[in-house]
Formats: structure tokens, sequence, C-alpha cells
């Protein structure tokens, strides 16, 4: 009888114990935090990223609007006035966008960790480093005329470049204060008045050129005219911004009014940066102009030149998605560090690429829908529209690799090793990705197939060395740099801002 009811007792009894209502809902909340956490990382990115997406489309709008008023002055001066800007990204353009990032890096901590003076004494320290660098650009642009030459350039060519490049070295000074302020708004994670200011600005390029071009018949001229006067006024709406309509309830007044103590120490930090950064940005952008400028020894190089050139429009359109996310993760990250919060970093992080993952299929998806229709938004020419055709899914392939590659630069960039960023586009583009091109494309004979094969496998190269980098990050070491870099003692920020939910830990 005891047997039996023993034997009756262990039939009965269930193989997972009951659980009571409570204790359910503390295990699903165990499971359902990290996916929060997650969820929570990902709008806090989007919130910051979004609105710099519609200002790069923006953006892109008002070249487009130069591209255009440009074809309609006729073929050497649409040839001279893209050759104007070639030369000026390599020259000019990569150069700012580069130093900036360093003022990035340590705006973003020292937000984070509520050092206000540091960041306002950065963004000032960028102004002046970047009108510094103008000096030498405008005397490369104003001396344009002797380059080309020197190139063997076609001399009408050199001069409608010249009077382009002339007219816009006033574009430098405004330049380089719309960086640093950029970076000022960016890193606040105040991208929404950015765009809003980006918009209205870009709303009255339109009738600017038209005014300057078609009214008054000031040509090529009026054209780099339109882009000073357009840069100048995004300046100043964002000054007004700034000055009259910034929310600067959490910023302490006294702390804003004190000095930053020894600026030679400060400035070798913003050089040990901005130099680095200033490298991987340039070694990337100026890929591909060189690959502009081996199409001309291609069969065929007039077809296969602007082909590149309408490839090259496609691949900055796409970027203006990771870029934007990219911005994001790395405000994102700098901010936790600063506020030393490693884990939220990494967390940052790991989200953001998970993301970058995302948009690259969504590149890729896209690049090769358009790839019946994109060459022909541009030309007729049937031989380019080939070459187009053809090289529009390996572009797609290159987009899938580049959106977490660029991502990774922001997670270097908001944890300040920018050096890291340098060496993995020096080993990926110049070690990797050009030679394989230039032997796919001359040696085996692959043309201008295996120029973008040779891309491709540069941006494989460049992704695996930004995920190692990523992966190997020691996150608690890097909130002690940034301590370092703020100059934030004892381990401790004091009152951090909890810049995910808004809030401030005590």
């Amino acid at each position: 009888m005891y047997k039996s009811s023993s034997v009756r007792d262990e039939v009965t009894t269930p193989l997972l114990p009951k659980l009571s209502h409570h204790e359910k809902l503390h295990l699903l909340k165990n499971y359902s935090h990290p996916l929060t956490l997650f969820a929570n990382e990902s709008i806090s990115i989007a919130k910051i990223s979004l609105p710099l997406v519609f200002t790069g489309l923006l953006l892109y709008f008002r070249s487009f609007v130069s591209l255009f008023f440009l074809g309609g002055l006729g073929r050497p001066t649409l040839a001279g006035g893209s050759l104007a800007l070639a030369f000026a990204n390599i020259t000019g353009y990569s150069l700012f966008s580069g130093l900036t990032m360093g003022v990035e890096s340590i705006c973003s901590q020292a937000f984070g960790a509520k050092r206000y003076n540091l960041v306002q004494a950065t963004i000032r320290r960028g102004v002046v480093l970047l009108l510094l660098t103008s000096l030498p650009v405008s005397l490369l642009w104003i001396n344009i005329v002797k380059i080309l030459e020197m190139l063997k350039q076609d001399e009408d060519l050199a001069s409608e470049a010249h009077t382009f490049l002339l007219y816009s070295v006033p574009d430098l000074v405004a330049q380089s204060f719309l960086h640093p302020l950029r970076v000022y708004l960016r890193t606040q994670s105040k991208t929404l008045p950015l765009s809003i200011c980006t918009a209205v600005a870009s709303v009255l390029h339109l009738p600017i050129t038209f005014l300057l071009v078609s009214y008054l018949g000031f040509g090529i001229k009026g054209i780099a005219l339109s882009g000073v006067v357009s840069n100048f006024n995004l300046v100043v709406f964002l000054f007004v911004y700034i000055r009259f309509l910034e929310d600067k309830k959490s910023i302490n007044d006294e702390v804003l009014e004190e000095e930053v103590e020894d600026s030679v120490r400060e400035w070798k930090k913003l050089l040990g940066l901005a130099v680095p950064s200033c490298v991987s940005v340039c070694l990337e952008w100026w890929c591909y102009e060189i690959m502009i400028l081996l199409c001309g020894f291609l069969i065929n190089p007039k077809a296969t030149v602007a082909s590149m050139g309408i490839l090259i429009q496609i691949t900055s359109l796409v970027y203006i998605f990771p870029s934007s996310l990219s911005f994001g993760v790395s405000t994102r990250v700098g901010n936790e560090l600063g506020s030393n919060r490693p884990e939220r970093a990494r967390r940052a992080a790991v989200v953001g690429l998970g993301l970058s993952i995302a948009l690259g299929f969504t590149a890729l998806t896209f690049t090769v829908s358009v790839r019946n229709m994109w060459a022909r938004l541009f030309t007729d020419d049937e031989d380019i529209v080939k070459l187009t055709l053809m090289a529009l899914p390996i572009v797609g392939l290159c987009e899938l690799g580049n959106c977490p590659q660029t991502t990774g630069c922001g997670v270097l960039r908001g944890s300040a090793r920018p050096r890291i960023g340098a060496n993995v586009n020096m080993a990926a583009f110049y070690v990797v990705g050009m030679p394989v091109g230039m032997v796919l494309a001359f040696w085996f004979g692959f043309g201008f197939k295996g120029l973008w094969l040779g891309m491709l496998a540069a941006q494989i190269s460049c992704v695996c060395g930004m995920m190692v980098a990523t992966c190997r990050t020691n996150w608690e070491l890097e909130a002690v740099r940034a301590r370092e870099l703020t100059a934030v003692d004892g381990g401790s920020s004091g009152d951090c801002v909890d810049v995910e939910v808004g809030k401030v830990d005590k």
C-alpha cells in the first residue's frame, strides 16, 4: 500500500515545478530585459541618425542642383567644373572632413562627462585648425592652372576649373565654421535642428543658383558662388540657433566660463586624434579618385570615366545612410564612454554594427534593383549604360561591406582610436584593393570590372579589420582612456549625463 502510494506520487509529480504568477513575470522579465535594452539603444541611435539622413539627402539635392546648372552651361564647362570638384575633394574637403573627426572624438566624450567647457574649447580649436588648413589649400586652388598644366590637361579645361575654384575659395572659410558647428550639435544628439537649418539653406540654394547663373549670367562663377552663399547661410542659421534657441538648461554657465588649463596639452590631444582621422578619411576618398584616373588608361576611356562618374553618384547617395548611422553610433559610444559607462558603450557598438549589416543588405538590394535604369537617368550612350549595368551588382556588394565598415569607423571614432582606422584603411585600400584592381584590370584583362573587383576586395578587407578591432575592444580600458582624454580625475565624472534616457545620475 505504501509502495503504491509512492509510485502514484512519482507519476503525478510534474517534471517542471509550478511557478506562481509573480515568478512567471520575473522569469519573463529576465528574458525580455536584454531585448528591451537593445531596442532602446536602437531607438537612441535612430533619433540621432535619422535627421542626419535627411540632412545628407538635402546636401545631395544641393549638389544635384549645382550639377544640373553646370551641365546647362555646356560640355566644356561641365568637364571643367567636374575636374574642379574632384580637385577640391582631394585637396580640401576630404582634409576638412578628416580633421573634424578628431574634434568629434573629444566632444562626444567630453559631453558625456559633462565637460561642457572642454566641448566649447575643442570646437574653437577645431575652427582655428580648419582656418589654418584653408590657407595652403586656397593657395593650391588659386594655382590649379599650373598644376593641371604639369599634368598635361587641356588648357580650356584647366581655365574653367581655375575659375570655379577661384570663386570657391571663400567656401573654405564657411566650411571651417560649418564642420565644427555640426559636430557641436551632433555630439549632443541635437541633429533635428541641424536638419531644419540645412533644409532652409537648401531651399534657398535653388533660387540663389538661378539668380547668379541664369538671371545675372555669371556662368560657372555663379555656380561656385551659389555654393559659397548657401554654406554661409547655413553657418548663420546654426549660429542663430545655438546663440538664441538652443536649450542650455543642462549647462552650468559657471563651468562654461572656465578657461581650459594647459592649452598646449589640449592642442596635442586634438592633433593626435585629428591627423590620424584625416589620414583615414583621405585614404578612402582618394582611392575613388585614383580609380577615376585609372579609368583613363582603359579601352574606351571616355565611356569608362563617364560610367565611373555615374557609379560614384549612386555610391554617394547610398553612403548617406551608413554615414549617418556611423555618426549616431560614434555619438552614443563617445557619450557613454565619457559618462564612464563602458557596458552601454559596448551595447551601442554591437547594436550599431547589427543595424549596419541590415543596412548593407538593403543597400545591396537597392543597387541591384536600379541597375537597369540608373545609367539612363544620366545618359543614353549605350556603351556607358552597358558598363554601368555590368558594374552595379559589384557596387552593391561593395556597399554590403561598406555599411558595417563605416559603422566600425564610427565605433573607433567614438572611442578615440583613429589610428586603428587609418591603419586598416591603408592596408585594405592600398595593400589589397588597389593592387588587386590594377592586376585584374590591366594584367588579366578584366578592365573596368576589374577595378571594381579590386574595390570589393578592399571593402572585404576593411570590414574584416574593423570587425576585429571592434570585437577586441576592452571597453573598461576605453572608459579609463576617455576619463584621461577629458581630464576627469579620480575615475569619476561627477554627475554623468544619462544620454540614453535624458536623465542625470547622481
